[in-house]
């Protein structure tokens, strides 16, 4: 059995397994038994998103296996529900596999509104109904039991659950179902029992029986745009022979084995044990041998398995090199030396594989050398001074960005661990799976991820992690990295801005498609849920904490309404508010004292509506119906602990009022305003017309006006002690201006963070971001690309910015900056 490529198998199932699609153990009960792969989905739109945003997926598109449960599975990407459901994948005859979903009760739990070509035709079988949907040229069953909703790409799989009775669960599936972690989208259980599994079936080559690992495997599924992750656990009985039982009753260590592979090794496995003759006894069990347990080995904490240049090198990692030192001189036929390093030539080629014949096949130990407490062997001389070169020029793998990666996410102690980058990917598949999987893994170029696996031995089970990640470069300061893109459903309707979560303390994303579906983003590119909303948001979105306990909540408007939904996606009574005959302005927050006692400012044509914390009209103000619509969003300032309401109007007037909607300022002078807000400059309201001109009024309501000569569709931003204008392709910033390239800009916007003033603003028509400090001079290694305004935050918390911007029409982008 060549155990070696044990976790690349697995590795290689689950990345061509894409399915782009407090759970009782009912649902579990009503799957048929036998199943080759059960996935319990916790949350069906979350787990869509992964999969479809996974950039490792994406490239296993023309895997054998993927498109072929791309095509059973298709109906499921028109299922919607909030409910958890479990997922269970059936052979059907030889090498075809069908779904069966079962979900709790949820109407409408197939949507074929944006199908054109579909029938639903209702058939009777044993006096049950079962609805068959015809999506193109896909079918699709489902059938309703009890309380439960069950799917299928299989006619006859559901007329069997239709007249059977619930299943006796398979103990061991039971156990790990209970223990799957319900915070993640989903978790994969495999069962590795049965040869014929699909598992097993897709993953075999000449016999070497990957079900022999365990009976089960269960993983929590999660990932987002660069990486995949699955933690669980694998179970193997004590009465089968199985390959986790090979560590039974010893501990885990850390590997040594990256700090003697070179810096570009293809991958490395390590296996460790604190008792070799532990060990041995458990590897005569599995072999079904009757073999003394030779004490030579008893120092012996770690095989290691090195891959380099398609080349193979073995280490044993020992705590004491005297007896193993001894055989292994009496065992020369000659020496050499190489870098002050004796290069031993073994007559006992067989020496490893006899004793280690569970971890290590195809191998002669023909070549050793001692390098501290390692011995290091190979077949030919030439890797094994490879070693010896790079252990010496301290050019370890463990310095290697895969590595780095690779390792991020592991425990630092395992039982076995697999390291591997695209080409050990591919040396794998082409040495020790079947030749069109080797094409598959080198068509799909997996240049640039990471490849990793690890089980963990504890008493009556292992821990079992893997991960596929895009490798992470070294980061120099002064950088700019993209963090990750996301891809929409649809073309994004409004700027992606940050919003903070107040579990965390950090930044997510919020933006809302064309098909007025708002995300909520997380920090990793996941998207968190998604929300159907009536209308197009107008504005930014505003942050409060109605509730005044720390719980911070989204409010806006739409084309035609007022809503404040929590960070769960959930609408907050009372605040839905339809407004007949729609055209809302974005909305205004204002907090007077900052004692979160909110009014919340709407305003359509000159209608003006204040509302408090339980949306009742604020009865004191008077400011109800201005003289002319009203162009934007009311703007509130503080000076001197007196406040200023500011509203522009169609008529070219500005009003100033005071908290009670009477005027505090009247400003005669009427303002053709351009299409910039008011703002407060060295304490007086700013605002430019249509020909350039910037207009103040100082709190005694004198006006002043500066001709700036700019062109009518010129930007203007302020804060109290920063004026910028973007004119053209002139950016002015404090008075000093900057000539950047020709093209179409948005307007400018000011950030303020951790003591630095940062402008940006972008070029739309050549998808350029410009970031400046405060003496106009560029931060290094803007522009960037990008097709919006931005917004800028430390999203982490680590004192690093990161930048939001639209990306493409349907996506967005972040970036780092270093």
């Amino acid at each position: 059995m060549k155990t070696k490529a044990l976790f690349t198998l697995l590795t290689l199932f689950l990345i061509s397994c894409q399915t782009k699609v407090k759970t009782t153990d009912s649902l579990l009960d009503y799957l048929p038994a036998n199943s080759s792969v059960v996935i319990k989905i916790n949350n069906l739109s979350n787990l869509k998103s992964e999969l479809k945003n996974s950039s490792v997926l994406e490239k296993t598109d023309d895997f054998l296996l993927s498109k072929e449960l791309a095509k059973k599975l298709k109906g499921l990407k028109h299922v919607e529900t909030e409910a958890r459901c479990v997922l269970g994948l059936y052979e059907v005859g030889k090498d075809n596999y069908e779904f069966i979903l079962i979900s709790e009760n949820t109407p409408n739990l197939v949507n074929v509104e944006d199908i054109s070509n579909k029938s639903v035709e209702t058939l009777t079988y044993q006096n049950k109904s079962i609805e068959k949907y015809r999506l193109d040229d896909y079918e699709v069953y489902s059938i309703s039991l009890d309380r439960t909703m069950i799917l299928s790409s299989s006619l006859m799989l559901i007329e069997n659950m239709a007249r059977a009775k619930p299943n006796a669960v398979n103990n061991t599936l039971k156990k790990l179902y209970q223990t799957a972690n319900q915070n993640k989208s989903a978790t994969l259980f495999l069962n590795l029992d049965e040869p014929s599994s699909l598992v097993a079936s897709q993953l075999n080559k000449d016999g070497n029986g990957i079900e022999s690992f365990s009976d089960w495997i269960s993983m929590d599924f999660s990932a987002n745009s660069d990486n995949i992750n699955l933690n669980g656990v694998a179970i193997a009985s004590d009465s089968t022979k199985n390959f986790i039982n090979l560590f039974k009753g010893t501990t885990p260590l850390a590997t040594r084995t990256p700090l003697f592979a070179p810096l570009n090794a293809q991958a490395i496995v390590s296996y460790t044990f604190d008792d070799y003759q532990v060990f041995a006894k458990n590897q005569n069990t599995f072999l079904d041998r009757i073999k003394p347990v030779d004490s030579l080995f008893n120092t012996i904490e770690e095989l290691g398995i090195i891959y380099a240049n398609n080349k193979k090198v073995v280490l044993l990692n020992s705590f004491g090199t005297e007896s193993l030192s001894e055989f292994i001189n009496t065992d020369k036929t000659a020496s050499t030396t190489y870098q002050g390093s004796e290069i031993i030539t073994l007559k006992s080629t067989n020496l490893l594989t006899e004793n280690f014949t569970a971890l290590l096949a195809d191998f002669k130990s023909s070549y050793c050398t001692i390098l501290e407490n390692t011995f290091v062997f190979s077949e030919s001389k030439e890797p094994i001074q490879t070693i010896i070169s790079n252990y010496k020029s301290t050019s370890a793998f463990t310095n290697a960005p895969v590595y780095k990666t690779a390792i991020t996410p592991l425990a630092t102690e395992s039982s076995m661990l697999f390291v591997s980058n695209a080409s050990g990917i591919e040396f794998f598949s082409e040495q020790e799976l079947a030749p069109n999987l080797f094409n598959s893994v080198k068509k799909a170029d997996f240049s640039g991820y990471s490849f990793a696996s690890q089980v963990v031995a504890d008493t009556d089970f292992a821990h079992f992690n893997t991960s596929i990640s895009k490798i992470e470069k070294t980061v120099k300061n002064n950088t700019v990295t993209p963090q990750f893109t996301l891809e929409l459903d649809t073309d994004l309707a409004i700027d992606p801005q940050f919003v903070k979560n107040h579990r965390t303390n950090k930044q997510e994303i919020v933006v809302q498609d064309q098909n007025n579906f708002l995300y909520l983003i997380s920090t990793d590119g996941k998207v968190l849920w998604k929300k159907q909303l009536d209308g197009r948001i107008q504005g930014p979105i505003q942050q409060v904490d109605i509730y005044k306990n720390g719980r911070l909540q989204l409010a806006f408007c739409t084309n035609n309404q007022f809503l404040i939904i929590d960070r769960n996606g959930k609408d907050v009574p009372p605040f839905t508010k339809t407004f007949e005959g729609g055209n809302l302005n974005p909305l205004a927050v204002f907090d007077y004292e900052g004692k979160k006692d909110y009014r919340f400012i709407v305003t359509q044509g000159e209608k003006v509506f204040m509302y408090n914390n339980k949306l009742e009209i604020v009865s004191g103000f008077t400011y109800t119906r201005a003289q002319s619509p009203i162009l934007r969003a009311p703007k509130h300032f503080r000076i001197a602990n007196k406040d200023y309401l500011v509203f522009q109007l169609e008529d070219k007037s500005l009003k100033i009022l005071h908290r009670s909607g009477g005027d505090r300022i009247k400003v005669s002078t009427k303002i053709d305003f351009s299409d910039s807000e008011v703002f407060l400059y060295k304490n007086k309201f700013s605002v430019t017309n249509k020909k350039g001109v910037l207009h103040q009024i100082d709190t005694k309501g004198k006006l002043t006006s500066t001709n700036f000569n700019l062109s009518n569709d010129h930007g203007m931003y302020a804060t109290s002690k920063t004026l910028v204008f973007m004119d053209d392709n002139i950016l002015s910033i404090r008075g000093k201006k900057v000539e950047l390239d020709l093209g179409v800009y948005s307007k400018p916007k000011i950030f303020y963070i951790y003591d630095k003033i940062y402008v940006s603003v972008t070029d739309i028509q050549n998808q350029k971001i410009y970031l400046f400090d405060s003496q106009a001079v560029s931060i290094p290694n803007f522009p960037v690309f990008g097709n919006s305004l931005i917004d800028l935050t430390d999203m982490n918390n680590d004192k690093k910015l990161e930048l939001v911007a639209k990306d493409q029409d349907n996506s967005l982008i972040v970036y780092k900056m270093n």
